[in-house]
Order: structure tokens, then C-alpha cells, then sequence
């Protein structure tokens, strides 16, 4: 009889447990999203892996990458996606160095309305530029897509990286 009540007992604080975690919509919170990731700074190249060499960046869409070498830069511009979301998976912070809102072109005065999109933080002008570029955020990525500026052009003299 009491292994009755101990599991009537286990039973019923599992239903309260399972309530206590679904929203008012009968839909599971998702947990994992109510804990924001702690963003790190970078400090290995997202190309080769190795130490960064604060003077071998690529400025692109909006955000200064570094690298360990001056090789990594084709990389990163060939398939930017890939890096810009192994970073973001891996709670690494890219430089953001825009000047300007990425939708309207106007100057950046205000630098609190951002978004961060697929491992980019990205700044806008206004509310209204950011959801214009949540309704087609490929487009305006595309339009940053040519780098602005690279570091260090020098003729590669780095051991052991395998480009």
C-alpha cells in the first residue's frame, strides 16, 4: 500500500514538474534559450585554428576578423557563412567596425538597436531597418559581402599552416 502512495507521489510531482516547464500555450520552454551564451572575444584564427596576429584581419559584413596568417583571408571571403556560424556555435565574438546601418546606408549614431544573425552582432539606424533585414537578411548580407579593408599583404612566411 505504500509503494502505492510513493508512486502516486512521484507520479504527481512529475505532472507538476512537466506543467511548471510547459508555457501557458501547452508548448515546452525551451530552456536552453532562456540562458543567453556568454560571448568571448576571439583569439584563434576561424580559418586555420592558430593564435591571431592582430595586424591579419579581414574586414566583412560589418565585423573585423582576424587570422593567423594572410592566406586565411580567401578563405574566410570564399564561404563566410561557414565561419561566421562555427563562431557563433562556439561563442566566439566577432569586432564589429560598421559605420554605417547595412539597410538604409545612413550613418550610425546610435549603436544600442542591433541583432546578432548567424555569428554577425549587427548594428541598424533604426527599428525599422533592423526588421526590414529580418525579412530578408541574405540580401543585405550579400550587399556587405566584399571586404572593405584586409591587413597585412606580405608574402607568406608561416610554417606550418597547410593552405
Amino acid at each position: 500500500m505504500n509503494s502505492v502512495r510513493i508512486i502516486s507521489a512521484i507520479m504527481m510531482l512529475l505532472a507538476v514538474s512537466a506543467l511548471a516547464v510547459s508555457g501557458a500555450d501547452g508548448q515546452k520552454s525551451n530552456v536552453k534559450n532562456a540562458v543567453k551564451m556568454e560571448m568571448k572575444n576571439q583569439t584563434h584564427c576561424p580559418v586555420m585554428g592558430g593564435k591571431i596576429d592582430s595586424t591579419v584581419f579581414t574586414d566583412i559584413q560589418g565585423q573585423r576578423v582576424y587570422h593567423c596568417c594572410p592566406m586565411c583571408s580567401n578563405k574566410l571571403t570564399a564561404d563566410p557563412d561557414m565561419y561566421f556560424e562555427k563562431a557563433a556555435a562556439d561563442g566566439i565574438h566577432f569586432e564589429n567596425i560598421q559605420t554605417t546601418c547595412p539597410v538604409s546606408g545612413k550613418a550610425l549614431k546610435d549603436t544600442t538597436i542591433s541583432l546578432e544573425h548567424a555569428g554577425r552582432h549587427l548594428l541598424f539606424c533604426s527599428e525599422t531597418c533592423r526588421t526590414e533585414f529580418e525579412k530578408r537578411p541574405q540580401e543585405v548580407l550579400k550587399d556587405m559581402m566584399a571586404p572593405k579593408e584586409s591587413g597585412k599583404k606580405t608574402e607568406p612566411g608561416h610554417s606550418g599552416h597547410k593552405h
